[in-house]
């Protein structure tokens, strides 16, 4: 009886190891040094470092083209297109009940990991903006960090539990209706 306990405590420690094990994007051949994503960057080239095919879509509404890149690990990577596939913008997320942990991001973040006070304190030279985000919006009761560093406006999604859920590099300061 003893070791049936024994096996089945072993067996469920295992399970819960890795079910909340923390996954990596699989992004260091996109970031520089400093682990900032590089761009501009190729729908091709994230393709091959996420090792996952883009999905390509027209948007009649406005015109565009966007790419979407949903990984094993969870993550879903998504764009705009250029021209020649150029990416300029890009933004990472994960849905907000799935509980897993996903690193190797830009900035060293981590999703469902890095909280609003350990941000702060990273990009505190930067001016961050911090807003709360209204009850109708993906991440009700959520916080929104906004910055600029270099050329684009980063910004940092958490949800009701201070934990980060999506993260943007954009050229341009997101439309705040949209949040």
């Amino acid at each position: 009886m003893k070791t049936k306990a024994f096996t089945l405590c072993i067996l469920f420690q295992l399970l819960l190891a890795t079910a909340f094990a923390q996954k990596n994007a699989g992004l260091n051949t996109l970031l520089d040094k400093n682990a900032e994503f590089i761009l501009p960057q190729t729908t091709d080239k994230i393709s091959a470092a996420l090792r996952t095919k883009a999905i390509i879509t027209d948007n009649e509404n406005d015109g565009e083209r966007y790419a979407e890149w949903i990984t094993s690990s969870g993550l879903g990577v998504y764009t705009n297109i250029g021209d020649k596939k150029t990416v300029n913008d890009i933004w990472f997320s994960i849905p907000d009940d799935r509980n897993i942990i996903i690193s190797g991001l830009p900035f060293n973040l981590v999703l469902n990991k890095t909280t609003i006070d350990e941000a702060m304190a990273k990009f505190k030279k930067y001016n961050v903006k911090k807003s709360k985000f209204s009850d109708g919006s993906f991440y009700s009761n959520g916080t929104k960090l906004l910055f600029k560093k270099g050329r684009h406006y980063i910004t940092l999604s958490y949800n009701d539990q201070n934990l980060l859920k999506s993260l943007s590099i954009m050229r341009f300061i997101p439309d705040p209706a949209a949040g």
